[in-house]
């Protein structure tokens, strides 16, 4: 290379060299300073006769590719061109350093910092692959850290090296990706390498975070790339003991030696690390699938989901015992997967899985507990009990799987009484509750009329009442229209009521609490939150309402305490969406990407069972959007008024993302078509710091004039997202 472009002050190409930050086979990168924007960049310059040897345009064509790319855990690309014969691209310069400078310094990561790098990355390339490009040569020299979030650079640098040279060479020519972190489908040298060749990369890579080496070393780079087809990977057990079972097993699948036996994409790799692989498991642990519905009657299904749902509460009651949360549980539910696949996506110990086949009166239970690690049956079960057996069989089967794991119930623990005596309203409920988790305005509204039904078969149905007023609620605070006040009065009524039956149970209280905060009484709706908690210290709607009802006066950080114990206590696709919004109503710009970055999957697992779900789709909108990927984040919300193009409050949240992505007349279609089919909410129109681009637009002013006096005005202190 020639000898000026190291010298201090050189200028190369509208770039003053100020010092060689790093030096390889390929190129030389330089700490410059661009002379034209006056800022710090990373320039890094080919190797001088690279360029001769093919078309420079057909290199910086790849380059330009990579450029295209946006997302917040990949460093975009300024410039690029040729000079003084040598190619050149130009980056931001990232001051903290790259993930291999950390691991010389550390040696091993801890395990949740580990998985955390692991995620951001595999987002990044999740990104990339969507646009079909693949990144081919993913290391630690390779990834940056930003405040310690991972980004990834050297996007189409593999492939445009392909332009240069087509095989690797030990001596003078260019690897097409690094031997230590090579799949075997590259390092034989196949041309038609894909996606899962950056899986497979990126697992090598968090293997070495976990082990401090990678899992193949030694003997130069041709015997490290043989390993890499032939052997199969040290055991991480033995050099890293303490890692999880479920990270073990998801990155034994991404280091897989033919593609199809990975993950189908680097987000499920992602999903099954960060689903499981950031807390060391505490004491024995376990997942209960949706039982199968052997009724022959589809519609039948809400049962199984009903008797899956009562067992997990059940076992969150014994002490020492860690269950899978019903969201994590459920989004498994008719996928084709192995007891092995789901323990490491759920990262537990043990599964539970069952069937329900009802005829008559009578019912027949089967459940099998199934090791994780070794494939056995740890217990199974079969029940042929008369329905009105049903919570004794819920009993039975939590007690079986405590003893079969060998956990010490709790000495006070007692058996519950059974919530009802009339098995249809048992049966009323379980359809309502299944309904009121969809949180759409259909589903809840079937769900209040199911609870509804149950009361009327036993009106000192507590739980029953509780859902009645649950969904009132639900209905009341995120549809204004005619009926809001009348769901109102009922949610104040019913959750009453509840009370009234069953002074000491959880649900009742947490409906309570839900009922005063809409009606503004936050002191008292304070007092229930917080009973229904010390009730219950693992229910989750208790947390997730309250901090609801936080957000809506202005308490953030109180609010984000709860999301958090509420994602504890219950995996929810809202609840982390709520924590990520509200960390971004606080200023915690890089923690809210990260909270986005953990919503965005379990959003898209729930959409996976309710497709239609429109709040949820714009949800995954409003997240892409965060990320910095605007084209995921326009595509999904034009899918949410698809989905429900009648839903006002949908409506609105994608008319307030459009404003913000700059789609002035797409954003003013959608408000205006919130109006039309009953947005109500003056406040959040007049405030809603997301509609500021349009304030000054004539159309909106026009529209604000036409419904102002049309609509009711519910100021609250701090205006809620609507979603």
């Amino acid at each position: 290379m020639s000898g000026k472009l190291v010298q201090c002050g050189t200028v190369f190409a509208g770039y003053r060299i100020e010092r060689e930050l790093g030096r390889g086979a390929m190129a030389t990168v330089y700490l410059a300073q661009d002379t034209k924007h006056n800022r710090p960049v990373a320039l890094k310059v080919l190797q001088a006769g690279l360029g001769a040897s093919v078309e420079a345009a057909r290199f910086l064509r790849e380059i330009e590719i990579a450029a295209a790319l946006t997302h917040p855990n990949i460093l975009p690309v300024f410039d690029s061109g040729e000079a003084d014969g040598h190619l050149y691209y130009v980056m931001p310069c990232v001051r903290g350093g790259s993930l291999r400078q950390r691991l010389e310094a550390e040696g091993q990561l801890p395990v949740a910092e580990a998985v955390r790098i692991a995620g951001e990355v595999a987002d990044a390339l999740a990104s990339a692959h969507e646009r079909g490009v693949v990144h081919r040569d993913i290391k630690p020299e390779n990834i940056l850290l930003e405040q310690g979030h991972p980004v990834v650079t050297d996007f189409g640098v593999a492939r445009a090296a392909a332009v240069l040279r087509s095989a690797y060479s030990t001596g003078e020519g260019i690897a097409l990706g690094t031997p230590a972190y090579m799949s075997p489908e590259q390092a034989s040298g196949e041309s038609d390498v894909d996606h899962r060749a950056d899986q497979y990369a990126l697992a090598c890579m968090l293997y070495e975070m976990l082990a401090g080496h990678p899992p193949f070393t030694g003997g130069g780079p041709r015997a490290i790339m043989a390993r890499h087809v032939a052997d199969p990977p040290p055991p991480l057990a033995t050099v890293r003991p303490g890692v999880p079972a479920a990270v073990r097993h998801a990155i034994a699948r991404a280091l897989a030696k033919a593609p199809a036996d990975r993950y189908p994409s680097v987000r499920e790799f992602a999903d099954a690390l960060l689903a499981s692989g950031s807390e060391q498991p505490a004491g024995s642990s376990v997942a209960v699938l949706p039982f199968v519905n052997l009724s022959g009657n589809p519609d039948d299904d809400y049962f199984g989901d009903g008797m899956a749902e009562e067992i997990i509460t059940a076992l969150i009651g014994i002490d020492g015992l860690r269950v899978a949360s019903r969201t994590s549980a459920f989004a498994l539910k008719g996928k084709p997967l192995g007891i092995a696949a789901i323990g490491g996506l759920l990262n537990v110990e043990a599964v539970l899985e069952g069937s329900v086949r009802r005829s008559g009166k009578m019912l027949r239970v089967t459940a099998q507990l199934v090791s994780v690690e070794h494939g056995t049956h740890l217990w199974s079960g079969r029940f042929d009990r008369e329905m009105k057996d049903i919570f004794a069989i819920h009993d039975d089967i939590a007690s079986n799987i405590a003893r079969a794991l060998r956990v010490v119930l709790q000495e006070d623990r007692r058996r519950a009484k059974a919530p009802t005596s009339d098995l249809e309203a048992y049966d009323y409920y379980l359809r309502g509750r299944q309904y009121f988790h969809t949180r759409r305005k259909k589903g809840v509204t079937f769900a209040r009329q199911m609870f509804v039904r149950a009361i009327t078969r036993d009106p000192n149905y507590a739980r029953a009442h509780a859902g009645i007023a649950d969904a009132c609620a639900f209905l009341a605070h995120h549809y204004q229209d005619e009926h809001a006040t009348a769901n109102l009065e009922q949610a104040d009524a019913a959750s009453r009521r509840a009370l009234e039956l069953d002074p000491d149970l959880p649900e009742a209280h947490a409906a309570r609490g839900f009922a005063l905060a809409l009606l503004e009484r936050f002191p008292e709706a304070d007092q229930e939150f917080e009973r229904a908690m010390a009730l219950d210290p693992n229910q989750f709607e208790s947390r997730y309402f309250y901090a609801r009802s936080c957000v809506q006066r202005g308490q953030l950080s109180k609010a984000l305490e709860l999301f958090d114990d509420a994602n504890r206590a219950r995996e929810d696709h809202e609840a982390l969406y709520f924590a990520a919004q509200t960390l971004s109503a606080l200023g915690r710009t890089a923690d809210a990407v990260v909270a986005y970055r953990r919503a965005l999957p379990v959003i898209e697992r729930h959409l996976e069972l309710n497709p239609d779900d429109a709040r949820a789709i714009t949800m995954a909108a409003v997240c892409c959007s965060r990320l910095g990927d605007r084209t995921r984040g326009l595509e999904w919300a034009r899918l949410a008024t698809l989905a429900d193009p009648e839903d006002a409050s949908v409506c609105y949240n994608v008319a307030c993302l459009l404003a913000l992505e700059g789609e002035t007349t797409r954003a003013l279609d959608n408000l205006e078509r919130a109006f039309r089919v009953g947005f109500a909410r003056q406040d959040w129109v007049a405030h809603d710091p997301d509609l500021e681009s349009l304030r000054d637009d004539p159309r909106f002013q026009a529209l604000i004039r036409e419904k102002g006096d049309q609509m009711p005005t519910h100021l609250h202190r701090q205006p809620e997202v609507p979603v």
